[in-house]
């Protein structure tokens, strides 16, 4: 492994023989898996708790609970028609082809790679760049920035209207915002809190009666700047929140946000989201040859949104992304 100051940042790669499945990339002095990243990422530098978030491993039936639901992720349910969200025999695939840029540092580290979309039959649909940087921990918080440019390199590709994507995290089991449902049981509140920016909130109680009422609930597929969800781990309190660049395509985004722990910043779900009756509503299409472009920040940190400071850190945010740009 790479030496680094323990005060700053190592970019290691992993040794995985699923490294064809999903991008595999290590973080933060740990060489572990893309979908451990952010856990161990936390986990090193000092955040109370020892995982913030969820990896789910098992084949798909019924009775499983989302094994695609990794930590941290980038993709959709409808890319060209193909299913590239989930994990089953009819899903397309995110391919792993190489790294363009793996660097450490006192301050940041950053990790890039090139993936190609492909689908079930393996023909490609598109490709991408992702840009990973991760910051040395300051004021009780971890900061990681994730870019990912999807380039329409074989034809036209239409990112299509569903709520199955976008960026996601899947959150640990104890910031469940609702207990895991027991067949014959009412509904019984978690520990978890979701909040979005316009300040929409879920918590156990609200969850529980949602789900008992057979309703969404209230910050599901609304729209925000950001979204923080926090809740238990271990002895803490902890949060992870995502921040949806002002330059996203169609910001502020939806949120494809549950009280079981998915977390996920979806632009293109309209339909699904608000109810409407023409299902392509939101569907974006990039021309062949062109390309698009999404940034977020994530935030990991102690407390709720309020000790955690996450309306000034999204405006911090903008304002540094803003001025870097000039």
């Amino acid at each position: 492994m790479e030496e680094v100051d323990r005060r700053g940042i190592a970019a290691v790669l992993a040794a995985d023989a699923d490294l064809q499945r999903r991008p595999r990339l290590a973080s933060a002095l740990h060489a572990d898996a893309h979908e451990r990243a952010v856990q161990r990422f936390a986990a090193d530098h000092g955040l109370p708790g020892d995982v913030l978030t969820a990896i789910l491993f098992g084949p798909y039936d019924e009775d499983t609970d989302h094994p695609w639901h990794r930590s941290l992720w980038f993709a959709h349910g409808a890319v060209n028609g193909q299913d590239l969200w989930t994990e089953r025999n009819t899903s397309g695939h995110i391919i792993h082809r190489g790294f363009t840029e793996i660097a450490s540092g006192t301050q940041n580290g950053v990790i890039k790679t090139l993936n190609d979309w492909t689908a079930a039959d393996g023909k490609t649909i598109c490709k991408d760049e992702e840009t990973l940087k991760f910051y040395a921990p300051k004021d009780e918080t971890i900061q990681l920035d994730f870019e990912i440019t999807l380039r329409a390199s074989d034809g036209d590709v239409t990112l299509g209207d569903t709520k199955e994507g976008t960026f996601a995290i899947r959150l640990a089991e104890t910031m469940r915002a609702l207990k895991p449902l027991v067949k014959g049981e009412k509904p019984k509140p978690g520990d978890g809190h979701i909040v979005l920016s316009t300040g929409i909130r879920d918590d156990g109680a609200s969850a529980a009666a949602a789900k008992e009422a057979k309703k969404e609930a209230a910050t599901w597929g609304k729209r925000a700047a950001w979204c923080d969800y926090y809740g238990p781990v271990g002895s803490n309190i902890v949060g992870i929140a995502v921040f949806d660049h002002p330059s996203n395509p169609r910001h502020p985004t939806w949120w494809h946000v549950r009280d079981y722990g998915l977390f996920a910043a979806n632009p293109f779900g309209q339909h699904d989201f608000e109810s409407l009756s023409d299902q392509k509503a939101g569907d974006l299409k990039i021309p062949a040859g062109q390309s698009i472009t999404f940034r977020y920040r994530v935030v990991l940190h102690e407390g709720d949104e309020k000790k955690g400071r996450i309306t000034e850190r999204y405006a911090e945010y903008v304002k540094e992304t803003s001025t870097a740009k000039k």
